[in-house]
Order: structure tokens, then sequence, then C-alpha cells
């Protein structure tokens, strides 16, 4: 899994039971390279010859998905013959499926030539042919491994925010609440030179600035769409972020004091957002359980559990680490597709059905 928050990609091997449950073998992680990470961000918008540059950053990106597959068979002394398949999600860089396509930049023929290994890719596409949000896609893989006797929320905080509701004798429902890490490690990167605010530092630091919230809250239509819905770096970016610092008075290149306070107001629209998605659409729930890089922003959980009163928890306390979910998700949607196991479901997508996902490239 290589995420919208291009900090690079993670991989686990996992065995899976009859039943879909599993067991982790192995992990790895290979960062991006600072070229390709500027590369696979700039093609989120149009450009100067983006198709060739589209396909040579899809062959970049999977020769570090073959080093990936690699260091996880190495670490657990397994053999390619004994892999079923991989899961390899891809690069989204564009998310429009309300004009009927989705993007992931990826080379599955092309990892499965260096792997040796069935590939399983394109996840998305089947769900937005049958009129589909295509995302999220994981909500059925959070029910199997993480649903319980009460009403539990499942929170992922990438470059996007995602929740799954699971409730008990119910179909999982899932949405995109806004951005989570998207806006606030762009205006990190511009202020400070670092990829993201470790730990939420930096952003801490700063005051909210209550006008600017409230513009940002309100000035987006998006936000108060009923799901399903979905979104993407084609909604929230950098262009979307100056239009409405432009109505408070607050330039890009602003200086240091006042940069601090928009980290902090960011951080704010994030847990505002995921707080008014989970007080409106799972008001019996008690708990949440985070995964994906945001769960290490510890002043952003902080402002969870102050929003919503009751247990905001790493999914590391249900068995499974936080930077293992999302890579896990697509070994199970893998096997799922190996199963002939129809994953996507209209109350999560508002597809007009449920949906088999994904396509195989053999080894």
């Amino acid at each position: 899994m290589s995420g919208t928050s291009l900090d690079g990609i993670d991989a686990v091997l996992a065995r899976f039971d009859a039943n879909g449950h599993p067991t982790i073998l192995s992990r790895a992680s290979v960062s991006f390279t600072p070229s390709l990470k500027e590369e696979l961000l700039a093609l989120n918008t149009s450009g100067h010859d983006e198709l060739a540059r589209a396909a040579k950053a899809s062959n970049t990106l999977v020769d570090l998905y073959a080093q990936a597959v690699e260091q996880a068979l190495t670490q657990a002394s397994l053999a390619r013959e004994e892999v079923m398949a991989i899961g390899a999600h891809g690069q989204t860089v564009r998310h429009c499926p309300q004009d009927g396509y989705t993007l992931q930049l990826n080379a599955p023929a092309r990892l499965a030539e260096l792997t040796g290994i069935n590939v399983i890719a394109d996840f998305r596409s089947r769900d937005v042919a049958a009129g589909g949000q295509g995302a999220p896609l994981v909500p059925m893989f959070h029910a199997g491994v993480f649903a319980t006797s009460h009403t539990r929320v499942v929170l992922n905080l990438g470059g996007i925010a995602n929740i799954t509701i699971l409730r008990p004798q119910a179909e999982p429902l899932g949405f995109d609440t806004g951005p989570a890490n998207a806006l606030m490690d762009l205006w990190c990167q511009l202020h400070t030179g670092d990829p993201y605010d470790a730990n939420g530092l930096w952003g801490a630091g700063g005051t909210i600035d209550q006008g600017l919230l409230d513009l940002l809250l309100q000035g987006e239509p998006w936000f108060a769409s009923p799901p399903p819905k979905s979104t993407g770096r084609d909604l929230f970016n950098q262009a979307w972020l100056e239009h409405r610092l432009k109505q408070c008075n607050i330039g890009i290149p602003d200086h240091a004091r006042r940069a601090q306070d928009v980290q902090a107001t960011l951080r704010s629209l994030t847990a505002q957002t995921i707080a008014n998605a989970i007080r409106t659409y799972a008001h019996d729930a008690r708990e949440v359980f985070v995964c994906g890089g945001g769960v290490r922003n510890e002043a952003l959980m902080a402002d969870l559990r102050d929003l919503l009163g009751y247990a905001v928890e790493p999914t590391d306390k249900l068995g499974i680490g936080t930077q293992d979910v999302e890579a896990l998700a697509f070994a199970w949607l893998a096997w799922a597709h190996q199963q002939r196991m129809a994953v996507s479901r209209p109350a999560v997508t508002g597809a007009r059905g449920n949906r088999i996902l994904g396509a195989c490239w053999p080894a």
C-alpha cells in the first residue's frame, strides 16, 4: 500500500484461514525517493507530457513494490512459490467518481514479471463502473477483523480520513470524512521544510484561528454532503487551501507565527470533520480505533478524544499495528478476489450491487 500521504510503501505478508482471518508473517517498508514523491504529487494535476511521465512513475513505483515484496519474503523465509497473490493498489492520482473514473498509477504486469507472483490490482474501477464511489475499499475487511458485540468505529488517518462503522449483525458503513494529513503535511512542508509535523508538535505550538476554521468548515459544501462519498487531492489541495486563506488575508508565504496558527487550525479541521461524521452517523459508538500515519499526531488524537468524549485508541490494541492495517487490507482484498467474494457494498460506495473487485495479472 502507498497512500495519499505519499510517505512510502507499507507491505505485509499474511496467511489467511478459510474465513479470511489473517496472521501477519512479516512486514516491510520502503520509502519514496524525494524525486518520486515530487513527481507523484505533481501528477495529481494536469501538466506537460503527463501521460509519459505517469507511465515512467508507475514503473519506478512498481520497482519499489518489488523491493518491498522481496523484503517481506526474506523476513518470513518464504519462497515466492508459496504466495498465492500480491494485492497492489497503486498510487491514486485522480479520483473523480462523479465523472465515472478513478486513476491509480500502477504497472501490475511489471510487478508480476519482477516477482514471479500473481498480482491482483485495479480494485476501484469495477465499483465505479457500477455507479459507485470506488471508495472506501476496506469496510468489509474491517468488519472481518475488528467487528465486536457493540458499535465500533475504525478510523484511518492517511492523507484523507475515512471511517468504517461496525454494528452487530449489520453490514458495515464507511465513507471519507475529509482531509486528514494531506493539508497539514502540505502546510508543514511549505513552512518548515519537513514532510510532516512530527507528533503534531509544530501545530501544537499554534493557536486555532476560529474565523479561518469556520470558513473552512462552512465554505466547503462537500463536508455537509451525505454518504456515500469519497474524496482526495482532486478537491483538498494547495489551490483549495490558498483560496480560503486569501479570504482571511493569510498568504501561503506568510510569517512563521501565523503559519503555526494555520497548522493548528488545519488539525482542528481534521478533528472537527471526523467528529461531526461520527456523531451524525455513529451516534451509538463509544470507541474509535485509529490506524494510519496520523495516529502519531498526538495533538490530533487528543482533539478527537476531547470532541467525542470517549476512547480513541490505536488499532494496536486490537492486535493489528497502525501501519499494518491498510497493507493488510489489500492483501485481504487480493484473497477475496481469489475467493470470488463480492466485497463492494452499495451501502458503502453507492454502487448498484455487490461487486467482486480487482483483476489478476498472472505470473
